[in-house]
């Protein structure tokens, strides 16, 4: 499984946080605070339903990836370290 790319994103949404850039995306919603991430997380999660009841896979994929991207902000936000996220599944695989 390919989850280099996951990594990868995560290391510079950390440099975004860290280092921030005037014109990133990524610095301008962490400065926006816990609030304005999880507001993008809420419209990312109805913009997900939608493109899934809709079945057109294109949408459903780019829907998915916006989200999975918005909590992986999250996670930097509160300093959470993606193998955290990636260790639980691991356990939940294990433990069934």
């Amino acid at each position: 499984m390919d989850l280099e790319v996951l990594r990868e994103v995560f290391e510079v949404i950390e440099d975004r946080r860290d280092n921030p850039k005037p014109d990133s995306y990524v610095s301008k919603l962490i400065s926006g605070g816990l609030e304005k991430i999880l507001k993008k997380i809420g419209e990312e999660t109805t913009e997900l339903t939608v493109a899934a009841m809709g079945g057109d896979k294109e949408s459903l994929v780019h829907e998915a990836a916006d989200l999975i991207f918005h909590i992986m902000t999250l996670l930097a936000y509160k300093r959470v370290p993606l193998t955290d996220v990636l260790n639980e599944l691991r356990r939940r695989r294990v433990n069934r």
